[in-house]
């Protein structure tokens, strides 16, 4: 069953009762249960989608030319990282906090990326001693700091990952991320591959063609490969196809220069979601189809070997399966402007829609069969922000206080993205499946807020009057 007004993905289904159920448990329940707000993630859904991008770049590229890398910065709670290593993908990181995350869960480091356009040399260090599988290098800068801090590493140490230099340092595996400069029809916050980025390093300017010297000519860096990312929400496989192309005509063009053939191309993530009506995103395997049809096609014109494909989708496996649970705190009617409902979360936990107008679709999940009327409803957050707006022009049955709303799609950058603005504590994640639900991530309290927090001696004791 589901509502006129709704997409619902993975194990979401509407009760014969009328209500919402996600992975077996009531969404009702659920929030008596935990409270709300509540981030909740249907596993199975989540694992799903994990092995339908795994199988359809397998199934176009043949199972060695191919590497799905999930992305951690969309939704990586140590549960979940788990649960990518399960499905056989390997992960994308973005920070050292990524990084610690990755292990503490024991996720393999030989199966990790690490990306960032500004790694410190704090994080590159850690990153070095872990053994993370590749350097996704972000700019000269960069790959001469990776370069000096693993020559001062020491003698190398030995173990399965990467390669290692016995020159009196370590030698780290890198892989290049380079500016195509392909455009996407996205909002400029999520454009990442054009040539005014702050991520990459140029091919048009040359830059990229040094940093492929650079690194061709350092003892202590091994290039393995090129790299990019144009974006995200990308609907249409024909920007993934422009990208291959300039990778590899520029993987030709030095291979005529230098004799350096790169064994890996990563075509970053970006595959776009359903997350209202008018959304319409390409299956997994239709992208993976075009890309691998685009670079048999280039590299056989360029007698380049077949590279390894990588791919990291993120947004893309996660999305669809988050929902984010609300209760119903205030019904406010404007005569002839609009009717807001506040809920008890908002910007705190779900900070898109503010920074660049994401938009979402929800339902009454203790009365998602009810059919909306005529009347839409403009669902507020309860930040202190006249744009802490979660959903605008909504159709609904009209909500009455107490009512648990319902938002779809909330799995990628809402608990990423997630923040204590007016001292609101962030909510718990529940991981459902079967019937059971189990908290992933705990719920903050207000001791939390101020745990970090310290008041120096001298303004400790009695209060004195306050100035007038």
């Amino acid at each position: 069953m589901e509502a006129s007004y709704l997409k619902l993905h993975g194990t979401a289904t509407i009760l014969p009762s009328g209500r919402l159920a996600i992975g077996g448990t009531e969404a009702a329940e659920l929030a008596a249960r935990f409270g709300t707000p509540l981030w909740v993630i249907d596993e199975d859904h989540f694992r799903a989608n994990c092995r339908t991008f795994r199988q359809a770049f397998r199934t176009a590229l043949f199972p060695e030319g191919v590497e799905v890398v999930y992305s951690a910065k969309a939704l990586a709670p140590l549960a979940l990282c788990r649960i990518v290593h399960e499905e056989g993908l390997s992960l994308d990181v973005v920070s050292g906090g990524e990084l610690h995350a990755a292990l503490t869960a024991g996720f393999p480091a030989g199966k990790t990326y690490f990306h960032g356009n500004n790694k410190t040399a704090t994080e590159i260090l850690l990153a070095l001693e872990a053994g993370v599988g590749r350097f996704m290098v972000d700019s000269l800068d960069e790959l001469r700091l990776l370069e000096a801090t693993a020559a001062g590493l020491g003698a190398a140490r030995s173990g399965s990952g990467a390669s290692r230099s016995q020159v009196g340092g370590r030698r780290a595996d890198v892989i290049l991320r380079l500016t195509p400069d392909v455009d996407v029809a996205a909002h400029d916050y999520v454009r990442t591959g054009v040539l005014d980025s702050k991520f990459g390093v140029a091919i048009e300017t040359g830059q990229a063609r040094e940093a492929v010297e650079l690194a061709l000519a350092s003892p202590h860096v091994a290039l393995r490969g090129i790299h990019c990312h144009i974006g995200s929400q990308i609907f249409d496989a024909a920007p993934f196809e422009r990208a291959a192309t300039v990778l590899l005509d520029f993987a030709a063009e030095v291979r005529d220069a230098t004799g350096f053939v790169p064994g890996d191309v990563s075509l970053g993530g970006g595959f776009g979601i359903r997350y209202v009506e008018g959304d319409t995103p390409l299956a997994p395997a239709a992208f993976a189809a075009a890309i691998a049809r685009t670079i048999r096609e280039k590299t056989a014109t360029a007698g380049l070997p077949m590279p390894r494909v990588l791919v990291e989708p993120g947004r893309s496996i996660c999305a669809t399966a988050g929902w984010t649970l609300y209760t119903v705190g205030s019904v406010k009617d404007i005569p002839g402007v609009r009717t807001f409902v506040s809920v008890d979360g908002g910007m705190s936990d779900n900070p898109r829609p503010a920074l660049y107008g994401a938009r979402y679709e929800a339902c009454l999940a203790n009365r998602a069969a009810e059919e909306p009327g005529a009347e839409v409803f403009t669902i507020a957050g309860r930040c202190c922000e006249s744009g802490g707006l979660l959903v605008r022009d909504l159709p609904l049955p009209r909500p009455v206080v107490g009512d648990i709303l319902a938002v779809s799609c909330t799995g990628a950058y809402n608990y990423s993205m997630a923040m204590n603005y007016n001292h609101l504590p962030r909510p718990a994640m529940v991981l459902v499946r079967d019937g059971l639900a189990d908290v992933i991530i705990e719920r903050e309290t207000y001791v939390d807020l101020v745990r970090r927090e310290r008041i120096p001696p001298r303004l400790l004791g009695p209060l004195p009057p306050a100035s007038s």
